[in-house]
């Protein structure tokens, strides 16, 4: 399949210091590459030269000539006293009032296009993000963090329609995240970066890799939740086949064990 773009060997310094040597990358229509990595790995540049906001300073980008992106950044800031709907934010892409309704309407949130931004609630903002993206009709979706701020069943929700966006649009998807604990159900493929790309390929072969285990520990290893049962109210099973289990309790432990395991330099 013919590639959105492709990185061949692509490096970028800065002040003499090598941020990226020597990456690797192909994004293809129809396809979810999840890009994880510690702190100062990296992502946020490899990122900005797939976006075309860097060229590297080796290597070589290769772009088709349809490709058309979408982008959705971590966050968004603004001043909580401005006074800007979300109708209004998404005209911002020059938009009319019909195209801004069916794409928050495809991310679910159509009710809230008179609303403050604002006033939105963490899951709300990224879907309205995620709507603003859709507004380019692209063929590539770059979702940087895009569960940011968004409680475990909204992540699980978002991750969903992503996986849905990417059917219907048979659209190309670049998605950088820290949430190992769901990445195994959300993406294809995993890139490892650390400066360099340190194991790429499916979920399964990169969370057993030893450059993986060594970043992350063995305790991050990523699993796939496969929901075969309901829970009530107080997080217990109902209507679960015989035999069923859940465990949402480890994947949430495995993510608290990988969040303080962060460190406190920022990404380049």
């Amino acid at each position: 399949m013919t590639a959105l773009i492709e990185l061949q060997g692509a490096g970028k310094s800065f002040a003499n210091r090598a941020v990226l040597q020597a990456v690797n990358l192909s994004l293809v229509p129809g396809r979810i590459v999840t890009l994880i990595g510690p702190n100062g790995a990296g992502k946020t540049t490899l990122v900005k030269i797939v976006l075309g906001l860097l060229q590297p300073d080796t290597g070589r980008v290769q772009r088709s000539a349809q490709l058309r992106v979408g982008y959705m950044p971590q966050k968004l800031h603004i001043d909580p006293t401005l006074p800007l709907q979300v109708e209004r934010f998404l005209q911002f892409a020059n938009a009319d009032t019909s195209t801004c309704i069916a794409a928050l309407d495809r991310v679910g949130i159509a009710h809230l296009i008179q609303q403050p931004v604002s006033g939105l609630s963490g899951g709300e903002m990224q879907r309205m993000l995620l709507a603003r993206a859709l507004l380019r009709k692209p063929n590539l979706l770059v979702l940087d963090e895009p569960v940011q701020g968004v409680d475990v069943t909204g992540q699980e929700a978002l991750y969903q329609l992503i996986g849905e966006l990417r059917d219907e649009l048979s659209c190309g998807i670049l998605m950088v995240s820290h949430d190992l604990h769901l990445v195994m159900a959300a993406t294809d493929e995993v890139v490892c970066l650390n400066q360099h790309v340190c194991c790429h390929g499916t979920p399964q072969q990169v969370s057993v890799d030893p450059e993986f285990v060594a970043l992350f520990g063995a305790k991050t290893a990523l699993y796939t939740h496969h929901h075969d049962h309901e829970h009530d109210l107080h997080s217990g099973l109902v209507n679960s086949p015989a035999g069923s289990s859940c465990n949402h309790d480890s994947a949430q432990n495995n993510s608290t064990q990988h969040g303080s395991r962060k460190g406190s330099q920022s990404d380049v």
